[in-house]
């Protein structure tokens, strides 16, 4: 038998994304999050006995677990912070079940949250290998790194400038069934993606995450606690890791990047194969993250998800539904939070909430994590039944 970390997500809460959040602290919107998913569990505070935070909340660089839990009012007996950019939500949940399955504690609540003030840049004194190897020659951010990875697919496999506009027509057409969404009402054709300015060559800007401001929370308990709430228990099925690189200098090539071994590991613990997922829930941060995920999925070959994009269709009831929420390029990336937005969707859709949006039938969902640059990766299959 496959070992799995045993656990079920019980309670959600997001807030909608805004473009900026005037007045607004990360220790606040944190607080929000946990009180729309304490209600949603039927929860009180007083029963969550973890914590699951992110490496910084904007008001605190250090002690981030003692903060948080001093400003929510509680005192868990198993607290951490993970970090691992974009993946962080979902490397969140398969700790928290693993906590919970060694015994460290029962009801585990993970939240991600962040401002966005209007003018306010976040610096940091960046003292990695990238002010070495990558800062010199230009690539000094995410859009000049992404576009690098991005090239490389184009020049190895033929890929075209409209296979990658076609992953963001999708997100934007199924955000539009989302009213949580930041372009919920902003539909896009895919000529207007084609002709959206130029980034960072090759990136155009609606291939792009907008930054928002924004924060999810969900908590996670024990399968046997799971069957006494209020709502449809979502069970971890299976769960995948992997860490490459940091800097785009030292990536490994392109069909060895870490989401290879991540995603097929989650699929492999849950004891399913691509063709068996309902709802793909794909970290995109930009569109070639989407690319190179489906080709580690196993439902296309490597180098090949321009055809795959053409003959497929990726909204709620077609063949491939794909990030039903709008994804991060049509619902929002507010930092950290954004990933946690792709957790939330799979439990709407596992729970039968999806209204317009509602996939039919279904019964497993892989959600995916990305941070860094292609670096970190977290995978993870989320299913309905026990």
């Amino acid at each position: 038998m496959v070992k799995r970390p045993k656990g079920a997500i019980i309670g959600i809460g997001e807030l909608k994304p805004v473009r900026y959040s005037e007045g607004k602290t990360t220790l606040g919107l944190i607080a929000e999050s946990v009180q729309f998913a304490l209600a949603d569990a039927g929860l009180t505070k007083d029963e969550i006995d973890g914590l699951l935070v992110g490496p910084q909340v904007g008001e605190t660089p250090q002690h981030v677990p003692a903060t948080v839990s001093e400003y929510l009012g509680i005192s868990p007996i198993m607290s951490n912070t993970v970090d691992l950019g974009g993946a962080t939500g979902a490397g969140m949940v398969w700790r928290a079940a693993a906590a919970i399955e060694v015994g460290m504690c029962e009801t585990v609540v993970c939240v991600l949250a962040n401002k966005n003030e209007k003018g306010q840049v976040p610096r940091s004194p960046n003292r990695n290998p990238i002010r070495e190897f990558d800062v010199p020659f230009g690539a000094s951010g995410a859009n000049t790194s992404y576009a690098l990875l991005k090239r490389e697919h184009m020049e190895l496999y033929g890929s075209k400038q409209e296979d990658f506009a076609r992953i963001a027509y999708w997100s934007r057409k199924n955000a539009l069934k989302n009213p949580k969404a930041i372009f919920y009402d902003k539909p896009v054709e895919l000529d207007d993606i084609l002709r959206s300015p130029i980034i960072s060559d090759p990136l155009r800007l609606l291939e792009i995450v907008m930054p928002c401001a924004g924060g999810a929370a969900v908590i996670v308990t024990s399968e046997e606690k799971a069957k006494q709430t209020k709502k449809k228990p979502v069970y971890l099925k299976g769960a995948g890791e992997k860490i490459t690189h940091r800097a785009v200098s030292q990536a490994p090539a392109i069909d060895q990047l870490p989401f290879t071994y991540s995603i097929p590991q989650a699929l492999h613990q849950a004891g399913i194969n691509g063709e068996d997922v309902d709802l793909l829930s794909l970290y995109d941060c930009y569109t070639s993250v989407v690319a190179v995920q489906l080709e580690s999925i196993g439902i296309c070959k490597q180098g090949e998800f321009g055809d795959f994009v053409r003959s497929h269709t990726f909204d709620h009831d077609g063949d491939y539904p794909l990030n039903t929420h709008g994804g991060q390029l049509g619902f929002g990336q507010a930092d950290l939070a954004g990933g946690m937005s792709h957790i939330i969707e799979a439990v709407i859709q596992l729970r039968g909430e999806g209204g317009d949006r509602q996939i039919a039938d279904v019964k497993h969902a892989l959600v995916t994590g990305n941070g860094a640059t292609l670096s970190e990766t977290t995978a993870l299959v989320l299913g309905g039944e026990q």
